[in-house]
């Protein structure tokens, strides 16, 4: 069997991330279909700029030191002919021609030729390879990114949401895993939501700051333009700047070889990398917290956990981030690797590679935000556990409060030291060595020497009273630097996230 070719059905590998998790949109930006009338509309453009480089309206000089002719003898009706033209693509010729002249692009300006016989002799003028493949690849790049931070905003909207919801629940803070002073609910989310506020930063930055390769020839020279135009160094110039219009870019590289450098594809995928982790991080704490029972990912009614296990509730929509978020940190290797091995002006063996991971990381973040929002619109929380789980640890954490307190109520600090240790081992022992509960605020109100603050346990034990400044913080964050950042994106926040699968 001939490699290569559109295999569908059920007899043939197709990526996951097309099949089974990227949304429509992200994956059409990514379709043959895009790519190739991408390619076309680019033609066109480039027959446009040729026909009116220098301005419409302009009569030709005559006498023997006329100027050059304003334009090249372009026809409109050889451009309505193109225009007419973008959408019907014969796949099965374009196929054909691939088979038969082994290149890509030459077999699409056969296949567009085909359909416009009267434009076919000013198809791709002057132009090489790179201009509809790079470009092309441009515009999918910045259009990519438009899809992705609308979708990065609601997932930062939905966590801004559930973190002022709960700033002021009080909950147990984990460092090394190991139980530590508390924090709220609330803040521990914004610890999520920073990082995620970072990520939309940098992905709006490399967006807004792509640049159009523009019409620029073989080598990056524009000799080939400047034949055209007989050397006119003004009209190239203006032609690179009306194609990099058309195309909706404010402004195109200056220097390239054939292709734009290979070092935005790695600011490209470091980008996307970046949120990889941020979205692993996230997912990742929410699995502890559902082992631990304070907070689940949405479970559906009829979902099932476990083929074996009827009891299990898997938090699945976040392992599935981890793993997909995974293979996105890996793929900014691909850019680093073939940019640093990009011979001169250019050597094809980015081609095959980039085919594959640009598309991979888009699709693969774009299913991973998908999947983040659904998880933030429906976490649950079960405030009686982390409470439960709060006083199992706050009795060791109150010890300091304690011993201030018997200080000012004129105890000696060190006689109060030793009888809280002392009491504390033995609490600690029922818990680990029997599997009972934290019982040191029973043994400390059993005992007479700290008769003089049995009132006040109750205050030194209110959780709330540990959680410092975490809800002023809360507030002040989502203030000051998330609702700020989100308020271009409020005509999309009310979109839902909804999975197939």
């Amino acid at each position: 069997m001939a490699a290569g070719g559109d295999h569908g059905g059920h007899d043939s590998y197709r990526s996951p991330l097309a099949s089974r998790y990227a949304s429509p949109e992200m994956c059409f930006v990514f379709s043959d279909r895009y790519k190739f009338r991408t390619w076309r509309q680019l033609w066109l453009w480039l027959a446009e700029a040729e026909q009116r480089s220098c301005g419409p309206g302009k009569a030709r000089a005559k006498g023997p030191r006329a100027a050059p002719t304003l334009g090249l003898p372009i026809t409109d009706e050889q451009i309505q002919e193109m225009r007419s033209h973008l959408d019907n693509i014969d796949f099965k010729l374009a196929a054909e021609e691939e088979k038969r002249l082994r290149h890509d692009v030459m077999a699409h300006v056969h296949t567009f030729a085909h359909c416009c016989p009267k434009a076919a002799a000013i198809i791709h003028l002057g132009a090489t390879s790179c201009y509809v493949g790079d470009n092309t690849d441009l515009i999918i790049l910045r259009n990519a990114f438009d899809l992705l931070l609308p979708k990065l905003a609601r997932v930062i909207s939905r966590l801004a949401d559930f973190a002022k919801e709960r700033a002021d629940l009080p909950t147990l803070g984990f460092t090394h895993f190991q139980p530590a002073q508390l924090t709220t609910v609330g803040k521990r989310c914004c610890l999520w939501i920073q990082d995620l506020c970072m990520d939309f930063q940098n992905l709006k930055r490399v967006r807004d700051d792509l640049r159009f390769r523009g019409v620029k020839g073989t080598t990056g020279t524009q000799a080939s333009f400047l034949q055209l135009f007989e050397g006119d160094d003004q009209k190239v110039e203006q032609l690179d700047k009306m194609v990099t219009e058309k195309a909706g870019f404010k402004r195109a590289f200056i220097i390239t070889g054939q292709t734009y450098t290979r070092k935005l594809d790695i600011e490209v995928l470091s980008v996307l990398a970046s949120l990889g982790a941020s979205v692993h991080k996230i997912c990742t704490d929410i699995r502890l917290l559902a082992n631990l029972k304070e907070i689940e990912e949405p479970f559906e009614k009829q979902q099932i956990g476990s083929s074996a296990m009827p009891y299990k509730r898997n938090p699945m929509r976040s392992e599935r981030c981890c793993s997909l978020a995974r293979h996105l940190m890996t793929l900014v290797m691909d850019p680093l690797q073939t940019a640093s091995v990009q011979w001169f002006e250019r050597t094809l063996d980015d081609s095959a590679n980039r085919r594959i991971c640009l598309a991979e990381a888009f699709l693969t973040a774009d299913t991973i935000l998908n999947t983040l929002q659904n998880i933030s619109e429906g976490l649950v929380v079960y405030p009686k556990v982390i409470e439960r789980r709060i006083r199992q640890e706050l009795p060791f954490m109150a010890t300091e409060n304690i011993i201030m307190a018997m200080v000012k109520a004129g105890g000696n600090r060190q006689d109060c030291h030793e009888k809280i240790r002392v009491l504390s081992q033995q609490a600690a022992a029922v818990v680990k060595q029997e599997g009972g509960d934290n019982d040191l605020i029973e043994r400390i109100q059993a005992d007479a020497y700290f008769s003089p603050i049995h009132s006040q346990l109750d205050h030194l034990l209110d959780p709330s009273s540990f959680t410092g400044r975490a809800s002023h913080q809360v507030q002040r964050f989502l203030e000051e630097e998330v609702y700020p950042l989100l308020k271009p994106y409020e005509n999309v926040m009310k979109v839902k996230a909804e999975l197939c699968l």
